[in-house]
Protein backbone atom coordinates (compact mmCIF):
# COMPACT_ATOMS: atom_id res chain seq x y z
CA UNK A 1 0.00 0.00 0.00
CA UNK A 2 1.58 3.25 -1.14
CA UNK A 3 2.32 5.94 1.41
CA UNK A 4 -0.52 8.69 2.09
CA UNK A 5 1.77 11.26 1.34
CA UNK A 6 2.82 9.53 -2.36
CA UNK A 7 -1.01 9.81 -3.13
CA UNK A 8 -0.90 10.54 -7.02
CA UNK A 9 -3.35 13.25 -6.58
CA UNK A 10 -0.87 15.45 -3.81
CA UNK A 11 1.92 13.99 -6.21
CA UNK A 12 0.20 16.22 -9.03
CA UNK A 13 -0.08 19.21 -6.04
CA UNK A 14 3.61 18.61 -5.17
CA UNK A 15 4.93 18.40 -8.87
CA UNK A 16 2.75 21.79 -10.03
CA UNK A 17 4.32 23.56 -6.89
CA UNK A 18 7.97 22.72 -7.98
CA UNK A 19 8.18 20.55 -4.24
CA UNK A 20 9.31 17.33 -5.27
CA UNK A 21 12.29 14.38 -3.62
CA UNK A 22 12.46 16.83 -0.61
CA UNK A 23 8.86 16.11 0.17
CA UNK A 24 9.33 12.07 0.15
CA UNK A 25 8.33 10.89 3.74
CA UNK A 26 11.76 9.72 5.60
CA UNK A 27 10.10 6.56 6.44
CA UNK A 28 9.72 5.36 2.96
CA UNK A 29 13.65 5.62 2.42
CA UNK A 30 16.67 4.09 3.48
CA UNK A 31 19.17 6.11 5.42
CA UNK A 32 21.31 6.14 2.62
CA UNK A 33 18.72 7.53 0.23
CA UNK A 34 17.53 10.10 2.60
CA UNK A 35 20.96 11.61 3.19
CA UNK A 36 21.79 11.87 -0.55
CA UNK A 37 18.26 13.75 -1.10
CA UNK A 38 18.97 15.95 2.07
CA UNK A 39 22.49 16.26 2.66
CA UNK A 40 22.31 18.42 5.16
CA UNK A 41 20.36 16.65 7.11
CA UNK A 42 22.01 14.22 9.89
CA UNK A 43 21.07 10.43 10.22
CA UNK A 44 17.16 9.83 10.36
CA UNK A 45 15.38 9.61 13.64
CA UNK A 46 14.27 6.46 15.34
CA UNK A 47 10.64 5.81 14.16
CA UNK A 48 9.26 6.34 17.43
CA UNK A 49 10.53 9.78 17.30
CA UNK A 50 9.36 10.62 14.39
CA UNK A 51 6.10 12.51 13.37
CA UNK A 52 4.57 14.60 10.73
CA UNK A 53 4.16 17.86 10.63
CA UNK A 54 1.13 19.13 11.74
CA UNK A 55 -0.43 20.53 8.91
CA UNK A 56 0.56 17.46 6.46
CA UNK A 57 -1.25 15.13 9.29
CA UNK A 58 -4.77 17.22 9.13
CA UNK A 59 -4.36 17.19 5.24
CA UNK A 60 -3.62 13.76 5.47
CA UNK A 61 -5.61 11.73 8.22
CA UNK A 62 -7.98 9.04 6.96
CA UNK A 63 -10.51 10.59 9.56
CA UNK A 64 -10.48 13.69 8.50
CA UNK A 65 -12.54 13.16 5.24
CA UNK A 66 -15.14 11.57 7.51
CA UNK A 67 -15.67 14.95 9.17
CA UNK A 68 -18.89 17.20 8.85
CA UNK A 69 -18.61 20.97 7.59
CA UNK A 70 -19.37 23.22 10.19
CA UNK A 71 -20.85 25.76 8.86
CA UNK A 72 -21.80 28.21 11.48
CA UNK A 73 -24.03 31.55 10.70
CA UNK A 74 -22.93 33.57 7.94
CA UNK A 75 -19.92 35.39 7.46
CA UNK A 76 -18.54 34.32 10.79
CA UNK A 77 -15.47 31.86 11.84
CA UNK A 78 -16.18 28.21 12.85
CA UNK A 79 -16.83 27.83 16.53
CA UNK A 80 -13.40 26.39 17.45
CA UNK A 81 -12.15 30.26 15.76
CA UNK A 82 -14.37 32.32 16.82
CA UNK A 83 -12.47 33.26 19.90
CA UNK A 84 -8.74 33.69 18.28
CA UNK A 85 -10.63 36.22 15.56
CA UNK A 86 -12.25 38.02 18.05
CA UNK A 87 -8.88 38.04 20.11
CA UNK A 88 -7.02 39.40 17.09
CA UNK A 89 -6.97 43.67 16.77
CA UNK A 90 -9.37 44.83 14.01
CA UNK A 91 -8.83 47.70 12.11
CA UNK A 92 -11.94 50.42 12.07
CA UNK A 93 -13.21 49.79 8.64
CA UNK A 94 -14.46 52.86 6.46
CA UNK A 95 -17.99 53.67 6.14
CA UNK A 96 -19.57 52.44 3.03
CA UNK A 97 -22.57 54.85 1.65
CA UNK A 98 -25.78 52.92 2.31
CA UNK A 99 -27.11 53.66 -1.32
CA UNK A 100 -23.63 52.50 -2.77
CA UNK A 101 -24.75 49.24 -0.65
CA UNK A 102 -28.22 48.49 -2.07
CA UNK A 103 -27.44 49.48 -5.66
CA UNK A 104 -24.78 46.78 -5.83
CA UNK A 105 -26.69 44.08 -4.05
CA UNK A 106 -29.25 44.47 -7.03
CA UNK A 107 -26.76 44.26 -9.53
CA UNK A 108 -27.01 41.06 -12.10
CA UNK A 109 -23.39 39.85 -13.97
CA UNK A 110 -23.64 42.79 -16.92
CA UNK A 111 -24.27 45.42 -14.60
CA UNK A 112 -21.97 44.20 -12.07
CA UNK A 113 -19.08 44.69 -14.49
CA UNK A 114 -20.18 47.76 -16.03
CA UNK A 115 -20.48 49.59 -12.57
CA UNK A 116 -16.86 48.21 -11.79
CA UNK A 117 -15.84 49.61 -14.68
CA UNK A 118 -17.33 52.59 -14.10
CA UNK A 119 -16.13 52.77 -10.07
CA UNK A 120 -14.61 56.05 -9.20
CA UNK A 121 -15.45 55.73 -5.44
CA UNK A 122 -11.77 55.91 -4.09
CA UNK A 123 -8.63 57.31 -5.92
CA UNK A 124 -7.44 54.61 -7.35
CA UNK A 125 -10.45 54.74 -10.26
CA UNK A 126 -8.70 57.88 -12.08
CA UNK A 127 -4.98 56.01 -11.63
CA UNK A 128 -5.99 52.63 -13.17
CA UNK A 129 -5.12 52.22 -17.52
CA UNK A 130 -8.66 49.18 -16.59
CA UNK A 131 -10.80 47.37 -14.04
CA UNK A 132 -10.52 43.90 -13.52
CA UNK A 133 -13.52 41.93 -12.83
CA UNK A 134 -12.65 38.33 -12.89
CA UNK A 135 -12.98 35.65 -15.02
CA UNK A 136 -13.50 32.28 -15.49
CA UNK A 137 -17.00 30.41 -15.43
CA UNK A 138 -19.72 32.49 -13.82
CA UNK A 139 -21.26 29.23 -11.93
CA UNK A 140 -18.09 27.47 -10.76
CA UNK A 141 -17.59 24.98 -8.15
CA UNK A 142 -15.14 26.75 -6.66
CA UNK A 143 -13.87 30.47 -6.51
CA UNK A 144 -10.59 31.90 -6.30
CA UNK A 145 -10.40 35.04 -4.43
CA UNK A 146 -6.83 37.51 -4.64
CA UNK A 147 -5.71 40.30 -3.50
CA UNK A 148 -5.26 43.39 -6.24
CA UNK A 149 -4.56 43.29 -9.70
CA UNK A 150 -0.56 44.12 -10.70
CA UNK A 151 0.70 45.65 -13.77
CA UNK A 152 0.24 43.09 -16.10
CA UNK A 153 -3.66 42.69 -15.07
CA UNK A 154 -4.15 46.11 -14.98
CA UNK A 155 -2.66 46.22 -18.71
CA UNK A 156 -4.27 43.09 -19.39
CA UNK A 157 -7.80 43.22 -17.36
CA UNK A 158 -7.84 40.36 -16.01
CA UNK A 159 -6.06 38.28 -12.37
CA UNK A 160 -3.35 36.53 -11.78
CA UNK A 161 -1.38 37.02 -15.09
CA UNK A 162 2.34 36.54 -15.76
CA UNK A 163 4.95 35.02 -13.95
CA UNK A 164 2.07 34.15 -10.52
CA UNK A 165 -0.86 33.34 -12.85
CA UNK A 166 1.28 30.91 -14.13
CA UNK A 167 1.87 28.97 -11.23
CA UNK A 168 -1.88 29.84 -9.91
CA UNK A 169 -2.69 27.63 -12.99
CA UNK A 170 -0.42 25.19 -12.51
CA UNK A 171 -1.96 24.93 -8.78
CA UNK A 172 -5.21 24.34 -10.74
CA UNK A 173 -4.59 21.78 -12.99
CA UNK A 174 -2.62 19.92 -10.14
CA UNK A 175 -6.62 19.59 -8.61
CA UNK A 176 -8.07 18.88 -11.78
CA UNK A 177 -9.32 22.64 -12.58
CA UNK A 178 -8.82 25.37 -15.00
CA UNK A 179 -8.94 28.82 -15.38
CA UNK A 180 -11.14 28.72 -19.18
CA UNK A 181 -13.71 26.34 -19.60
CA UNK A 182 -17.71 25.32 -20.10
CA UNK A 183 -17.63 22.43 -17.23
CA UNK A 184 -18.43 24.77 -13.75
CA UNK A 185 -17.18 21.26 -11.97
CA UNK A 186 -13.69 22.22 -13.27
CA UNK A 187 -13.36 25.72 -14.57
CA UNK A 188 -12.69 28.16 -11.49
CA UNK A 189 -14.16 31.64 -11.40
CA UNK A 190 -10.95 34.28 -10.20
CA UNK A 191 -11.14 37.65 -8.87
CA UNK A 192 -9.40 40.02 -6.68
CA UNK A 193 -10.77 42.03 -3.32
CA UNK A 194 -9.04 45.14 -5.43
CA UNK A 195 -10.34 45.83 -8.71
CA UNK A 196 -8.07 48.59 -9.83
CA UNK A 197 -4.28 48.35 -9.34
CA UNK A 198 -2.98 50.29 -6.31
CA UNK A 199 0.41 52.18 -7.58
CA UNK A 200 3.63 50.86 -7.67
CA UNK A 201 1.55 47.36 -6.24
CA UNK A 202 1.48 49.17 -2.71
CA UNK A 203 -0.84 47.52 -0.06
CA UNK A 204 -4.64 48.55 -0.93
CA UNK A 205 -5.54 50.91 1.84
CA UNK A 206 -9.00 50.44 4.56
CA UNK A 207 -11.35 52.77 2.15
CA UNK A 208 -9.95 51.29 -1.01
CA UNK A 209 -10.55 47.94 0.51
CA UNK A 210 -14.06 48.93 1.70
CA UNK A 211 -15.42 50.43 -1.24
CA UNK A 212 -14.51 47.10 -3.36
CA UNK A 213 -15.61 44.69 -0.77
CA UNK A 214 -19.41 44.81 -1.62
CA UNK A 215 -18.57 44.23 -5.55
CA UNK A 216 -16.74 41.04 -4.15
CA UNK A 217 -19.60 39.93 -1.88
CA UNK A 218 -22.02 40.79 -4.78
CA UNK A 219 -19.62 38.44 -7.13
CA UNK A 220 -19.71 35.78 -4.68
CA UNK A 221 -23.79 35.83 -4.21
CA UNK A 222 -23.77 35.40 -8.22
CA UNK A 223 -21.49 32.27 -8.45
CA UNK A 224 -22.41 30.51 -5.17
CA UNK A 225 -19.23 28.69 -5.29
CA UNK A 226 -19.04 25.25 -2.97
CA UNK A 227 -15.30 26.25 -1.94
CA UNK A 228 -13.98 29.45 -1.80
CA UNK A 229 -10.07 29.54 -2.14
CA UNK A 230 -8.43 32.94 -0.35
CA UNK A 231 -4.61 33.24 -1.72
CA UNK A 232 -2.85 36.76 0.20
CA UNK A 233 -3.00 38.04 3.13
CA UNK A 234 -5.70 40.48 2.24
CA UNK A 235 -7.94 38.02 0.66
CA UNK A 236 -7.59 35.70 3.67
CA UNK A 237 -8.83 38.54 6.29
CA UNK A 238 -11.54 39.96 4.12
CA UNK A 239 -13.21 36.48 3.57
CA UNK A 240 -12.62 35.49 7.46
CA UNK A 241 -13.28 38.51 9.08
CA UNK A 242 -10.15 38.11 10.82
CA UNK A 243 -7.07 40.55 11.05
CA UNK A 244 -4.43 37.76 12.05
CA UNK A 245 -1.33 37.42 9.88
CA UNK A 246 -1.80 34.64 6.96
CA UNK A 247 0.37 31.48 9.02
CA UNK A 248 -2.11 31.51 11.62
CA UNK A 249 -5.55 31.82 9.45
CA UNK A 250 -4.32 28.75 7.01
CA UNK A 251 -5.08 25.40 7.68
CA UNK A 252 -8.18 26.26 9.86
CA UNK A 253 -11.60 25.72 9.65
CA UNK A 254 -13.44 29.50 8.01
CA UNK A 255 -16.77 29.53 6.69
CA UNK A 256 -18.39 32.75 4.55
CA UNK A 257 -21.99 32.42 4.76
CA UNK A 258 -22.15 28.28 4.34
CA UNK A 259 -19.35 28.21 2.28
CA UNK A 260 -16.13 26.65 3.53
CA UNK A 261 -12.90 29.17 2.95
CA UNK A 262 -9.18 27.78 2.21
CA UNK A 263 -6.93 29.89 3.08
CA UNK A 264 -3.39 30.02 1.28
CA UNK A 265 -0.44 32.03 0.01
CA UNK A 266 -0.65 34.16 -2.86
CA UNK A 267 1.45 32.77 -6.14
CA UNK A 268 3.42 35.93 -6.11
CA UNK A 269 5.01 35.29 -2.85
CA UNK A 270 5.94 31.58 -3.52
CA UNK A 271 7.65 32.84 -6.20
CA UNK A 272 9.65 35.01 -4.05
CA UNK A 273 9.82 32.64 -0.84
CA UNK A 274 10.01 29.07 -2.79
CA UNK A 275 10.20 27.53 0.83
CA UNK A 276 6.66 28.34 1.67
CA UNK A 277 5.62 26.04 -1.56
CA UNK A 278 5.33 23.18 0.71
CA UNK A 279 2.79 24.65 2.97
CA UNK A 280 0.65 26.01 -0.17
CA UNK A 281 0.43 22.27 -0.57
CA UNK A 282 -0.79 21.35 2.30
CA UNK A 283 -3.19 23.83 1.61
CA UNK A 284 -4.52 22.30 -1.74
CA UNK A 285 -4.85 19.00 -0.24
CA UNK A 286 -6.77 20.35 2.23
CA UNK A 287 -8.85 22.32 -0.33
CA UNK A 288 -9.24 18.69 -2.50
CA UNK A 289 -10.74 17.36 0.54
CA UNK A 290 -13.07 19.39 1.35
CA UNK A 291 -14.48 19.07 -2.28
CA UNK A 292 -14.27 15.70 -2.20
CA UNK A 293 -16.89 16.00 0.93
CA UNK A 294 -19.12 18.53 -1.11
Amino acid sequence: MPHPLLDPRRLAALNALGVQQAWVPRDALDETELAALMPHVGPAAPAAGRRQPAAVARADAPAARAEPVVRPAAGVPAPADQAAAAAAPRAEQPAVAAQRLEHVRALAWEPLQAFTEACRACKLGGMRHQAVFGVGHAQARVMVVGEAPGAEEDRLGEPFVGAAGKLLDNMLRACGLQRRGDDPRSTVYIANVIKCRPPGNRNPEPDEIAQCLPILRRQIELVRPRLLLALGRFAAQALTGSSEPIGRLRQRAWDWQGTPVVVSYHPAYLLRTPQDKAKAWADLCRAQDLLDML
